[in-house]
């Protein structure tokens, strides 16, 4: 390949005409499928020849880098890994060349910092290009280097910190610390320089722990970083203080040392700052103290309920604080613009969240500290000092008791449906969500009639309002919805209440929300799905004299989707081909809450007429969102839990469809919703589903098997064979050995403890072995006392349960390595204890070897202790059935 020829190729990929850059890559393309690491060296080469067109050097770095790195975590894998099978003499070739370009460039900011920092992160963690670390240290920090080596080196450092697990660089933290705070110092003179250093420092907090253990080292972390704040360079400034916004987060329990000296007076300053980027990291600093400080209080509460002392405990930071943050955060709420975007972040808005985040650390104090702004603002002839005291008063519901704020809701309230005709956008936009928080945190302050009456009036004729008012009142709806419910009086023997304070007004609301979500405008400020929202949550929690309301409700929603379905196939614009797609997922969405209000009695009657649209979005794939077969898919689910066993006569024409989804591993959420529908099929249709179980199962198999597919998938696969192992009983052995092979393989994974996402999935994954196995041993317990094989032999509960007996000693194991990870959830200790319980009565007397263990007998007190209702009745009857083998 000529190096010339290639940084022609290069050049047309930047400024080329479209055709040059299709010739460009498919060039590039066909020679990285030919031999890529020839293709890489000789990028190298170009890059690290300073006397090169610097768009050839960019391109070239840019295609080295996308042959390296990819932000899809699977991809990337495979990327590290072929780099790593590539020949050492060329990797090694290529590395010399990334590191030897440092600071030969001429843009901005360095290409070949990247091309380092990439290679690094597939290479350190294998322990290859040992040297790195301390030669990009040794480019920093020796005395006469170039300012552009020190700057690009500098980059490097912070892409490696960036990109790379923190653990893997722990035992280098002190020599990294040592250039980047030489980078930082206020002594250093190059902006360039200095701005570099405290960007990485951003990216290397994470494995700094043990420096910030150590006194001495973290106090000169702590004076140069707080130094760089004082920068005049405004991108200097920026970048330190959200060092400190981070630093604070990870290092909350070491701060008390420097808060009241130096962090207290340096972010507010900030907040006050005129530059919105510094007053950003003002605000976020403080809203960070707030979050941090509410964690703590409830694990203070959480240790009182238990009788023991917290791990870790507040400093009370906001608190203190209150008296000087409150007047900043409140005169920031005045400078705002009506024109303001939505999407726009800014330190108004940043306020404004932040006080809701003070409120919920100080509670009832925050009164004192707001009122007054409120009470002297609200008839305020500046709309913007109209705008900023509702919005002080809704930003502050959360945090006092409901004793404290009722009474000051209560004489809002005629002034705020005064507001919400004002002239102003902005102030009847911010009173319409104002409204919709009091009925979130304090509704027994409007459930009465009269008062009541006068708000609805406002709120339905704000439907009428610019799209941005009419957003906020459908969500004041919704949560006007909810508390209406929770507030009702149900029957002893029934969930559902016969009225509520909202009868009388509940069909003109309905209509109402039905007109709104038909606006012309119904796409700006996210109106239309508002209003389906609004909509879903009324039906959701209407009482029983509202029935009739949600009947022609559901006949009018499936009058729509047949309605738009027909106009789909009449659309050939690709813009309203997304409009449609996102009415149909809009109007599936609404047709489940109104499916799951419906008599059993009345589903079968328009159950036909529901399938039938169904089946008609499935079997539509011209152009379609692939987010409308999986609401379809899921509305079937829907309708399959109202109908039962009923459900049967449908099923032929629903599995082809369910099948190709299953089948459909590159839209996961697809595959995910026809997982889940199988496990509503089962849970309906129990044995009815025998006949198709093979093929079920074997695309289920095949969607495990598959490497490609999303994880999150997968934890959902194993639950779902519980799912079919109970419904099915007996009939499951056939598949036994199979699932029992693919959960042992998953109960041994493992996950990196700092990866929070990993966590996370872990627990989804345990959670899903814990559901398969719960489900298999019910399901063989429970079949029918004896069943005739096709060789004419029987088959008891009792025998089919010895099929599992040889697995409980590696059951009982992950029990125990789930009881002991300090990171499982709630409902996995639910999930846990309820497999115990089950086991316990299946196996008998068997199970009393495996039980009489500290691990199990403190999962089962951490269940009781739980506050979720379900675990601590789980726990209860665990315990129950131990005691009873302990006696028997």
């Amino acid at each position: 390949m000529a190096t010339q020829e290639l940084i022609a190729i290069l050049e047309r990929t930047a400024v080329g005409s479209q055709s040059d850059l299709e010739n460009a890559r498919n060039f590039l393309a066909k020679a990285a499928e030919q031999n890529l690491p020839e293709l890489l060296k000789h990028l190298s080469d170009i890059l690290n020849t300073a006397t090169n067109n610097p768009t050839a050097r960019t391109q070239a770095a840019l295609q080295l880098k996308n042959a390296l790195y990819s932000r899809e975590e699977n991809l990337k894998k495979v990327y590290q890994d072929r780099w790593l099978g590539m020949p050492q003499d060329i990797r090694n070739h290529i590395k010399n060349n990334c590191f030897e370009a440092l600071g030969t460039e001429t843009s901005k900011p360095s290409q070949a910092a990247q091309c380092v920092g990439y290679i690094a992160c597939a290479d350190l963690p294998r322990g290859q290009w040992r040297d790195l670390i301390e030669r990009l240290v040794a480019n920093v920090t020796t005395p006469g280097k170039a300012d552009n080596l020190r700057e690009a080196s500098l980059e490097a450092l912070g892409y490696i910190c960036q990109d790379i697990d923190a653990s893997v660089l722990v035992p280098q933290s002190n020599v990294i610390l040592t250039a980047l705070v030489y980078g930082m110092r206020k002594e250093e003179v190059n902006d360039n320089v200095r701005l570099a250093a405290t960007t990485a420092m951003l990216n290397s907090l994470e494995f700094t722990k043990n420096n910030f253990q150590n006194d001495s080292e973290r106090h000169y972390i702590m004076q140069v970083v707080c130094e760089a704040t004082q920068s005049p360079n405004l991108k200097i400034q920026v970048a330190a203080l959200q060092n400190l916004v981070k630093i604070l987060t990870l290092y909350y329990d070491y701060m008390e040392y420097y808060m009241g000296p130096a962090l207290f007076a340096i972010t507010m300053d900030a907040m006050k700052s005129s530059h919105d980027e510094v007053a950003l990291q003002g605000i976020e600093f403080w809203s960070n103290v707030c979050d941090e400080e509410y964690e703590l209080q409830l694990m203070q509460q959480e240790a009182a309920e238990q009788n023991r002392q917290p791990e870790r405990t507040s400093r009370y930071y906001a608190r203190g604080a209150l008296q000087y943050l409150v007047p900043v955060l409140l005169q920031r709420l005045t400078v705002q613009e009506e024109t303001d975007d939505d999407d726009d972040w800014n330190p108004c808005k940043a306020a404004g969240v932040c006080l809701m985040l003070l409120a919920s650390c100080a509670e009832n104090t925050i009164i004192q500290h707001v009122f007054p702004f409120v009470s002297e603002n609200i008839k305020h002839t500046d709309w913007r000092h109209r705008e900023a005291a509702v919005m002080a008063f809704g930003s502050m519901m959360e945090g006092p008791d409901v004793q404290s704020i009722k009474p000051i809701a209560e004489q809002a309230v005629p002034f705020l449906i005064e507001l919400l005709h004002d002239q102003r956008v902005a102030v009847r936009d911010t009173t319409a969500w104002t409204i919709g928080r009091i009925f979130e945190f304090v509704s027994q302050a409007v459930m009465d009639d009269n008062l009541l009456r006068g708000i609805l009036t406002a709120l339905v004729a704000g439907l009428a309002d610019v799209p941005r008012v009419a957003t906020n009142i459908c969500w004041s709806f919704s949560s006007l919805a909810r508390a209406a419910y929770e507030n009702a009086e149900c029957p002893e023997d029934d969930d559902t209440p016969n009225t509520y304070i909202l009868s009388q007004y509940f069909e003109g609301i309905v209509q109402k929300l039905i007109l709104t979500t038909d606006r012309n405008d119904g796409n700006q400020s996210n109106l239309r799905n508002a209003a389906y929202e609004a909509l879903m949550e009324m039906i959701r929690h209407s009482p029983k004299d509202c029935y009739a309301t949600v009947q022609r409700t559901t006949m009018t929603v499936l009058e729509r989707l047949n309605n738009v379905i027909s106009m789909e196939s009449h659309t050939a614009n690709p813009n309203d081909r997304v409009q449609i797609s996102d009415l149909e997922s809009l109007l599936c969405a609404t047709l489940q809450s109104v499916l799951r209000k419906m008599h059993a009695d009345d589903a079968p009657i328009i159950s036909d007429h529901i399938m039938t649209a169904l089946l008609s979005m499935l079997k539509s794939n011209n152009g379609k969102a692939s987010s409308v077969h999986e609401d379809a898919l899921v509305a079937i689910g829907t309708l399959v839990e109202v109908l039962g066993p009923d459900f049967i006569k449908y099923l032929p024409h629903v599995l082809p469809y369910l099948f190709e989804s299953l089948n459909n591993h590159a839209d996961y959420q697809i595959c995910a919703a026809a997982v889940g529908l199988v496990g509503d099929l089962s849970r309906s249709l129990l044995d009815k589903i025998i006949p198709v179980c093979d093929q079920i199962m074997t695309h289920l198999l095949q969607c495990l098997g598959d490497d490609k597919l999303h994880r999150s998938v997968k934890p959902q696969i194993l639950s779902t064979f519980g799912d079919i192992a109970l419904a099915i009983g007996s009939e499951f052995k056939k598949y036994l050995e199979v699932v029992l092979t693919t959960l042992n393989q998953a109960c041994r994974a493992q996950v990196a403890k700092n990866d929070y996402d990993m966590i996370d999935y872990l627990n989804d994954l345990r959670e899903g072995c814990l559901s398969a196995y719960t489900g298999i041993i019910q399901g063989l317990r429970n079949s029918p006392s004896s069943t005739v094989g096709p060789n004419g032999t029987t088959s008891t509960p009792l025998v089919d349960l010895q099929l599992v007996t040889a697995q409980l000693p590696f059951i009982i194991q992950f029990v125990e390595v789930v009881a002991r990870d300090p990171n499982k959830s709630d409902t996995i200790i639910g999930a846990t204890i309820g497999l115990i319980g089950d086991l316990v009565t299946s196996y008998g007397q068997g199970m009393l070897q495996f039980v009489e263990r500290d691990t199990i007998d403190k999962l089962i007190t951490e269940g009781k202790r739980s506050k979720i209702m379900k675990t601590k009745t789980l726990a209860t009857w665990a315990a129950k059935e131990i005691r009873k083998l302990k006696s028997g």
